[in-house]
């Protein structure tokens, strides 16, 4: 049995990808937000921030180092590979389309990590001095979707079992 290509997911990766690279270079380009401290308010409770992330989630892993860098790009290469695999894989639709957020974001993230040393982070979300997350990305909201979709999915969408008589011989 021949699989076709997952269309949707790598149709969604693209799309993330694009808007993810597109947006940073508006927001560090022409809107000049490219320098630690620089930040511009868009709504009382969302800010443009420009924020260098040399880790990953959370912060976590920092890269302070050419070696650790690298050796980041290649764990989170290694993640995207996965994802990928697991699209190619995949047979349902709607799991194609959050991996395709994943793989997405993954790919654009990866991308400023090997041009810059670093992934930029630029939207604040918060209500008065509360932030509910760090200051993030495209990327970061798509990968963090595709995951909610994949783990809503896995735990409240349930196929149909065959009903074993209905596979009585006749």
């Amino acid at each position: 049995m021949s699989r076709s290509l997952p269309r949707l997911g790598l149709a969604i990766a693209l799309v993330v990808f694009v808007v993810d690279q597109l947006v940073k270079w508006v927001v560090t380009g022409p809107l000049a937000i490219d320098f630690l401290g620089a930040y511009r308010e868009i709504l009382p409770i969302f800010d443009l921030r420009f924020t260098k992330n040399e880790g990953v989630s959370l912060g976590m892993l920092r890269a302070e180092t050419d070696t650790m860098r690298w050796l980041l790009v290649a764990f989170t290469g290694a993640i995207a590979v996965a994802v990928a695999v697991w699209m190619f894989r995949e047979e349902k639709t709607g799991e194609q389309a959050a991996l395709g957020l994943v793989l997405g974001g993954a790919l654009g993230n990866i991308l400023d990590r090997v041009r810059l040393g670093y992934v930029v982070d630029f939207a604040d979300l918060h209500f008065g001095e509360w932030r509910p997350f760090l200051v993030f990305n495209v990327a970061d909201a798509a990968i963090t979707i595709g995951v909610l979709i994949l783990l809503v999915r896995a735990l409240l969408i349930r196929e149909k079992r065959p009903d074993p008589s209905e596979n009585v011989h006749a």
